[in-house]
């Protein structure tokens, strides 16, 4: 966490336990892009759009959602790590990432829920039997110990396919209502037993991933997790994302990646309190590991005031989609790039392929044929 208020965009910083030096705060985020194939390995377009990031000067750039075990697959196009066949491509991303001066995480996850049983063939798991769209039986199964077992075996071995491929870390995907989430939730994760309860029951899933890849990774090897501070849906509070964000805090993990979804946002459970989601973690948590904090950043203006909420990293998304040079512009106090539509010119000159292009218009606005 920033120690004070003076952190620059442009300013290297170093992972303390690593020692990885990124040579700037700009971090470009997860973005499900579709552009992997059907057996999970990336595909070259893939590279070509995430590569195009680190020439652009992103000090981190993280692999779209991939995949630990087959049954946890969220959509089609979906970048894979359940098997050895998936390392050689990711290993060419790897190596042009590195040589244009960037690191690279992987982000692991499984779906749970919102893994389709019309893509994986199987009815979602969950931490609990709950309501699903996406199951022919209208539940989810929840997940049996030798389940959670097998699951927690399949993140370890993805990540040992990262290290495998030269991939500087992984970034345990906690956020947005997949699997891990769900075991988080106190209304996704409803069961009795050592896996539920209070969060520190809901939160041993995720822990026991953290450790079992710990325990099988290089030393250098950085792990951070990714967390939405609230989600009422499934039952994420503020209050248990705080002591979440303690608990991981004792397990030394590398980074904290706060998914605010807007970083000027304040607290539902606290509607009256004017932090912002990102300050009730920098301000209310001491000894916090590095802190990356996402959510609507846009601008340089934007940039500086996540710094200034005690972030150590700007993470963006939809900015680097049309922008892959923003962070070479965070110099520039006044920057703020126009927000689109954007040209299927536009967005094929900066590397996105037919796919990602007619993905995107699922976002109202932002392409200009979008339907």
């Amino acid at each position: 966490m920033s120690e004070n208020n003076l952190v620059n965009p442009w300013d290297s910083f170093t992972f303390p336990r690593t020692g990885h030096v990124v040579r700037n705060r700009a971090v470009l985020a997860a973005m499900t892009n579709k552009q992997s194939h059907e057996d999970g390995s990336i595909s070259d377009q893939e590279i070509r759009w995430l590569n195009r990031r680190a020439k652009g000067e992103f000090g981190i750039v993280t692999t779209a959602a991939a995949n630990v075990s087959e049954d946890g697959q969220g959509w089609e196009g979906e970048i894979g790590l359940y098997h050895d066949r998936q390392i050689e491509n990711l290993r060419k991303l790897v190596n042009s990432v590195h040589d244009n001066g960037g690191l690279l995480f992987g982000q692991l996850f499984h779906g749970g829920m919102r893994a389709p049983e019309s893509l994986t063939g199987n009815i979602p798991i969950s931490a609990s039997k709950i309501a699903c769209e996406d199951s022919s039986s209208g539940f989810t199964r929840s997940a049996s110990l030798d389940d959670i077992n097998r699951i927690i075996e399949d993140f370890t071995l993805a990540a040992e396919r990262c290290v495998k491929s030269g991939i500087d870390g992984v970034e345990l995907h906690g956020a947005h209502g997949y699997l891990i989430t769900q075991f988080l939730g106190n209304k996704t994760n409803t069961r009795k037993d050592e896996w539920g309860g209070d969060i520190i029951g809901r939160s041993k899933f995720l822990i026991e991933i953290y450790r079992s890849i710990k325990k099988s990774v290089p030393e250098s090897f950085i792990i951070g997790v990714r967390i939405s501070p609230e989600i009422n849906e499934i039952g994420i509070t503020l209050d248990d994302s705080i002591k979440l964000a303690k608990i991981l805090r004792d397990e030394r993990i590398d980074f904290l990646h706060l998914s605010c979804w807007d970083i000027y946002k304040t607290s539902k459970q606290y509607p009256k309190d004017p932090k912002t989601l990102t300050e009730w973690f920098t301000k209310n948590i001491t000894d916090l590991p590095t802190v990356i904090s996402s959510g609507k950043i846009w601008s340089s203006k934007d940039a500086q005031n996540v710094f200034k909420q005690g972030a150590d990293f700007a993470g963006v998304a939809r900015v680097g989609i049309p922008y892959p040079d923003w962070p070479k512009n965070l110099r520039n106090s006044g920057y703020s790039p126009l927000p689109g539509p954007f040209t299927v010119k536009q967005l094929k000159e900066a590397d996105l392929g037919d796919v990602f292009i007619d993905y995107m218009r699922n976002w109202k606005g932002f392409v200009e044929d979008g339907r």
